[in-house]
């Protein structure tokens, strides 16, 4: 028992003193940083990315450690927030103003705390008053409870917290212009201060996302695909690429989820390390995915190729648009004709679904797979036309094998469009200097687009959940999953 304990202890202090290490090396490189020739937008992303990052690791550093006594919290010290700003107030009592003695309580006076609170363009002050209630007879003091906040002593309200969020992971608003535009709105917040809310937000929605991915990983059928964002090195004064790996579910299956895996790298162990393969674990479904190298060495390890007919298609497409190409535009065809046969078939159950394709659709993927061969046969080798032939060739197996069940879908389109977003705001939220900020927007942007693809609005999903996971048990965070997440009366 004794060595256990210790064995527990020795671990706990060996990750305190791993974040201690990550803390200082990020405060030497956000000093290295200030001397580097960046242009001023470079230069606030990399601040945005360093103080983050120092709260985030802040936070766990804090969470690591042993619990102090009440009295030995640390006190923030701030200054109070504008008197000219409006303010409501939220009264906590007690259910119950009759002592355990049996006398009637009497109120002596009230503690206030406030919090910053914002509506788009409106800053407003939220004061929390708690009434002090006391017994004459025995002298008892009773004051109702305040509900534990996501960042503990924190000024922002969980309406300001997810409008900062959601502004920059799925509106693009580096945190350097929504600084401009609270200031517009009368209340200048430090840059400095909305990286810290961020950084602690991220490390308290942690759980919720590997919830969030225990539960993809569950699916039978997944999609994958990873798109290049530009990552800034301090030290090195240029980007290089780094990759937002995209897993999502099917639209055939019954919960929709999107998870980010942000990685430094486009290697095959990122997708091998994702589906846990390799481990008692390891993930056995049916993975619809491109071309790409990188995941062949999961169809080795249990997990079985799905194609994209939207990939051979677009072969084809190419030498139409381009060429004019006669092959092309026949080979165009058949390919609608198989997409006429998924608009058909998409409402259908997955058995019904399989059947409709191999009565109407499993003829003509036949009839072009003849015509594949044929054509092939008449081209020569090193052509574009050869090269938009052998694709589909090559890779007939994998592109025909939804048509034999009725849970695969025709194409990896479904995840190519949640991927789109990120793609049209890559330059504004992730140009950063870290492995950790680049996790932490997957992390946000997993649950924001999850809701989004549910039919909820992501400020309010985010903004209830940000209100529930301080009091949420760990046993039941999968409530608040955006497939299953309901809002609560209050928030409604």
């Amino acid at each position: 028992m004794l060595r256990a304990a210790r064995a527990e202890l020795a671990f706990k202090q060996a990750f305190i003193d791993k974040l201690i290490h990550e803390n200082a090396v990020l405060k030497r490189l956000k000093f290295a940083a200030q001397s580097e020739a960046y242009t001023p937008e470079q230069k606030s992303l990399l601040d945005e990315t360093f103080d983050m990052d120092l709260a985030a690791v802040a936070r766990e550093i804090e969470d690591a450690q042993p619990h102090k006594p009440d009295g030995e919290k640390r006190q923030p010290k701030r200054a109070p927030l504008p008197a000219h700003l409006p303010r409501h107030d939220v009264h906590h009592e007690p259910a119950s103003t009759t002592c355990k003695c049996g006398c009637t309580m009497k109120r002596i006076g009230q503690d206030i705390s406030e919090k910053l609170d914002y509506t788009p363009g409106v800053f407003t002050v939220e004061r929390h008053v708690r009434g002090k209630w006391v017994c004459a007879q025995c002298e008892t003091l009773m004051q109702a409870p305040m509900d534990p906040h996501i960042i503990d002593k924190g000024i922002p309200t969980t309406r300001l917290l997810a409008q900062v969020l959601v502004a920059k992971y799925l509106d693009h608003l580096p945190l350097y212009r929504q600084e401009a535009i609270f200031e517009r709105a009368g209340m200048a917040i430090a840059r400095s201060t909305l990286a810290q809310w961020v950084g602690e937000c991220g490390v308290q929605l942690q759980p919720l996302v590997d919830a969030l991915t225990a539960e993809l990983l569950k699916a039978p059928v997944l999609h994958a695909d990873e798109t290049p964002v530009p990552m800034l090195r301090p030290g090195k004064g240029k980007t290089h690429r780094a990759y937002m790996w995209s897993w999502c579910t099917t639209q055939f299956h019954d919960v929709r989820a999107v998870v980010f895996n942000f990685a430094e790298t486009r290697g095959g162990q990122n997708a091998r390390d994702f589906l846990q393969l390799g481990t008692d674990t390891s993930w056995k479904g049916s993975l619809v995915v491109d071309d790409f190298s990188g995941y062949k060495q999961c169809f080795d390890m249990g997990v079985t190729e799905v194609g994209c007919m939207a990939h051979a298609r677009r072969k084809f497409h190419e030498l139409w648009a381009n060429h004019q190409s006669k092959v092309g535009e026949q080979a165009l065809k058949f390919f609608q004709t198989l997409y006429d046969v998924e608009r058909d078939a998409a409402d259908l159950n997955a058995d019904d679904r399989r059947a409709l394709r191999l009565e109407r659709a499993k003829p003509v993927a036949d009839a072009l797979k003849q015509w594949l061969d044929e054509h092939r046969q008449k081209v020569p080798d090193g052509s574009a036309t050869a090269k938009a032939l052998d694709y589909s060739r090559r890779r007939w197996e994998a592109l025909t094998r939804y048509l034999n069940d009725g849970r695969l879908p025709i194409d990896n389109n479904w995840v190519e469009n949640q991927i789109r977003p990120i793609a049209l705001g890559r330059s504004n939220w992730l140009f950063a200097g870290s492995l950790r900020a680049g996790k932490r927007a997957a992390a946000v942007m997993s649950l924001l687009h999850s809701a989004r693809i549910n039919g909820h609005d992501p400020y309010a999903y985010l903004r209830d959940v940000l209100e529930r996971l301080p009091l949420q048990p760990a046993s039941r965070i999968d409530e608040l999953l955006p497939h299953r997440w309901t809002v609560t009366p209050a928030h409604g």
